[in-house]
């Protein structure tokens, strides 16, 4: 094994070497128009940065060209569940960023948390379990080519795009070891060859301006450049009631610019430079139910709990800023039957993070009764990361009867990260009142987490007989990690450490290969019909830990979390192009799943994550995307998502309302609470109340989802004018591990809708829009809190909601010229 290990690493240093050296860069490009798509069938776009092939046909009108398996393909011969959604259906519906992007895509589904990097994208019901800062996101973003390396990076601002792609179910063999769930591919739009600029502009309810724009052309007759911009005000929707403020909002801008040189007539450079920062006094959680007095008296009499609260009461010590930076080099090289391309990208991430876990105002500290702690303000950490990419690959031209993708890919990252808390508490006092003796624990943490992969990979379509086409992929991947770091405390002189934390500092080390790839078949009836079967083997890496509970000295991480998935499907454009749809059944079968735990112990005011690996989780499911165009100007796009996703996982927190039924030291029971009891050397130890939890409802994952999205336009004289209307439904939707029902949220639909007009030459335009218009409350999370939760008083009950939870109503201009 070590001598293969060593083959890989020297073949992929040294075709790095060669793209850097030789700088293989450029890319055709697809036809495209500017008529307007609907989100599951987008107008033809160029193929942006991940395009190096040309489309051996020129798509129709109305078509879609892809790159979802690294080459230009049509969406309807491409053999997987993609959804692509152009710039122009986003921008109609009012997606300006990569969380919003579930209002048009079936499957997808986002999942909130106190800040960006302990939030996650759900694809079918999967999706991260977990949020250490060593473990990647099972759903993937890609902008232009490069993969961000930790999940909070994929959370930004939408500006400047061609189309996103969404890739359903694991993806491994075409975009690397994590990926275990799909794909969310993001191409931005390209230097023109012709001078051309736009802007827009938006104003809605709740102090919410956006501006972005794009300025493009020809520098000389093979220089080509493009520069462009955000900048997004969105004002709190949030009452503090003790500091008298909206909170709950965020600021960022950004910039991006490309040069494009054609450095011969098969060679292309392309340079990007990507910067941005955000500024978000971000995520106070709402209380929706609020059973206990003593919680009623701290919060205040301006704060009423119900589903519709919008009130809160703390010192408003949260945040969230980050600042991100991304060069890159593409270089394609078309040497006739294939394109030869490089990707070499260098990233920068810095995210500041501050949560206030008591959520009341507790500044003087105040009394809380006998509860472990009264104030828990300082909860402040630091993430830094640089990493370097290198992908090297060769793809086959046009269409032909054999086609395929061979590359090579290396990573390194080298990540930071340190943590900071301290919480006071009051012996005795009065409720409410501030304390006179207070005493408090603190803790810290530093540590370093650096990784390095590397890869090889391909995957061939081969046309055998007929219509029949055989698809085969391999990827092979070696990937070694190393922690180091310590954890220290107390913070202050007299105060006590931190409960459940252990002093420890240390550096550990692991690495493992894997082999994954993708078998299948696919039949086209014609160049508009074709149906296919695949079965995909998915891998996600081990992971050493990096966090406040971890041990540097002798933690062994995680295992690598495996999925065998399997897939039927079919696509279908009806002749003249007045319906297509595109249908899939799939199952995914996942062991070690990757998750994370949240240990409880009220008495002891301890509220720990541990990482850990299920036994065994399940996603299977159908989903159907259609599009109809009955007559000239009237369009409606549908889409149905049924998924039955299940989790085995044993040993979580029992939910706090649940008593124990007893004490076990074998035949432990299942779905339901118990204490477990373990021997070892004649010395019996308890464990605390855990559920192990057998055919468990995946977090986040509701059971079905329905879409449907009408649009009518018709045309003035020199203007056009048109209305739209989304819908979105889903069913009732967990958010707890271990199951707890007080933990969940009934279905709902939200309804959006805009009307605008522009000119015949889209020149100009003016869009009316309002979000949510029957203003239908939602959650993006839900939890007991952690102030006062224990098992006599349980039905305390916190949300996290968006901007979009409410109705509102906004307006858009934009000009191009």
């Amino acid at each position: 094994m070590s001598v293969s290990i060593m083959k890989l690493k020297s073949g992929i240093s040294a075709t790095a070497l060669l793209a850097v050296a030789v700088a293989l860069p450029g890319a055709a490009f697809a036809q495209s128009t500017d008529a307007a798509a609907t989100p599951a069938q987008a107008t033809p776009v160029a193929a942006g940065q991940e395009a190096p092939a040309p489309a051996a046909e020129a798509p129709s009108e109305g078509e879609i060209i892809v790159t979802a398996q690294k080459r230009s393909e049509r969406l309807v011969e491409v053999p997987l569940a993609v959804t692509a959604v152009s710039a122009n259906t986003l921008a109609s519906a009012q997606i300006n960023d990569t969380s919003s992007l579930t209002r048009a895509v079936p499957s997808l589904q986002y999942q909130q948390g106190n800040n960006p990097g302990n939030s996650g994208f759900r694809i079918r019901g999967v999706g991260t379990q977990l949020f250490s800062l060593g473990v990647e996101s099972a759903v993937a973003v890609v902008v232009d080519g490069v993969v961000a390396p930790r999940q909070a990076q994929g959370f930004s601002d939408l500006a400047d795009l061609e189309r996103v792609e969404v890739l359903r179910g694991p993806q491994g063999t075409l975009f690397g070891k994590n990926a275990t769930a799909g794909v969310i591919n993001i191409v931005t739009a390209r230097p023109s060859k012709s001078f051309t600029g736009n802007v827009e502009a938006t104003v809605a309810e709740h102090n919410e301006y956006r501006v972005k724009g794009s300025l493009s052309g020809p520098i000389s007759d093979t220089l080509s450049a493009r520069v462009s911009g955000f900048y997004n005000h969105v004002g709190g929707y949030i009452y503090n009631a003790a500091k008298d403020k909206m909170v709950n909002g965020n600021e960022s801008w950004g910039v991006r610019g490309k040069l494009e040189w054609d450095a011969a007539p098969n060679l292309t450079f392309l340079l990007t430079g990507d910067y941005r920062e955000n500024n978000a006094d971000c995520c106070s959680r709402v209380p929706v139910s609020i059973v206990t007095p003593a919680m009623k008296t701290l919060l205040g009499p301006q704060v009423v709990a119900s589903p519709k609260n919008r009130t809160i009461s703390n010192d408003d010590l949260s945040y969230y800023r980050t600042k991100s930076s991304v060069v890159s080099l593409q270089g394609d090289w078309d040497l006739g039957p294939a394109t030869l391309t490089s990707i070499t990208a260098w990233q920068y991430y810095r995210q500041n993070d501050q949560f206030e876990p008591d959520q009341i105002a507790s500044n003087p500290v105040r009394y809380v009764g006998a509860f472990p702690y009264s104030q828990w303000n300082n909860n402040s950490s630091h993430l830094g990361y640089n990493n370097y990419s290198q992908e090297i690959r060769l793809a086959s031209n046009g269409k032909s009867d054999f086609t395929y993708v061979i590359g090579g890919f290396y990573n390194h990252l080298d990540l930071d990260r340190n943590l900071n808390r301290r919480r006071q508490r009051c012996a005795a006092g009065t409720l409410g009142q501030p304390c006179t003796v207070t005493s408090a624990d603190s803790s810290g943490f530093e540590g370093n987490f650096k990784s390095d992969n590397y890869a090889l990979f391909g995957q061939v379509d081969w046309r055998i007989v007929g219509g029949l086409h055989v698809i085969a992929g391999l990827r092979g991947q070696y990937e070694k990690q190393t922690v180091t770091g310590r954890v220290y405390g107390p913070l202050v002189a007299g105060d006590a450490l931190f409960p459940g934390v252990v002093l420890n500092s240390g550096t550990r080390s692991r690495d493992d290969s894997a082999v994954t790839g993708k078998a299948g078949l696919r039949y086209e009836f014609n160049r508009n019909l074709q149906v296919y079967g695949s079965y995909t083997r998915g891998y996600k890496a081990f992971a050493l830990d990096i966090d406040a509970s971890t041990n540097f000295a002798t933690q062994n991480g995680i295992a690598p979390e495996h999925v065998n998935a399997y897939e039927l499907g079919a696509k279908w454009i009806a002749p003249g192009g007045k319906f297509d749809v595109s249908a899939a059944l799939f199952r995914s079968d996942f062991t070690n799943l990757q998750v994370q735990a949240l240990v409880t112990d009220p008495a002891a005011g301890t509220f720990i994550t541990v990482l850990g690996n299920a036994g065994k989780s399940r996603s299977q499911g159908f989903e159907v995307e259609a599009n109809f165009r009955p007559t000239d100007g009237l369009s409606i796009a549908a889409n149905f998502t049924l998924v039955d996703a299940t989790i085995d996982v044993p040993g979580q927190s029992c939910p706090l309302q649940t008593p124990s039924t007893g004490t076990f030291a074998s035949n432990f029971p299942v779905n339901q609470c118990y204490v477990r009891s373990t021997t070892v050397n004649g010395v019996t130890t308890l464990s605390g109340a855990i559920i192990d939890v057998v055919g468990g409802n995946l977090p986040a994952t509701p059971r079905y989802r329905v879409g449907v999205t009408p649009r009518y336009e018709h045309d003035f004289g020199p203007v056009a004018g048109f209305v739209q209307i989304g819908l979105n439904y889903q069913s009732k939707t967990g958010f707890a591990l271990n199951q707890d029902p007080l933990l969940t949220q009934k279905g709902y639909a939200i309804v959006d809708a805009s009307v605008g007009v522009h000119t015949s030459d889209n020149k100009y335009g003016v869009t009316v829009f309002v979000r949510n218009l029957f203003d239908q409350t939602y959650y993006t999370q839900l939890n007991h809190g952690t102030l006062l939760a224990n098992g006599a008083n349980p039905y305390d009950l916190w949300a996290n909601v968006s901007k979009d939870a409410d109705r509102y109503f906004g307006a858009t201009f934009s000009a191009r010229f």
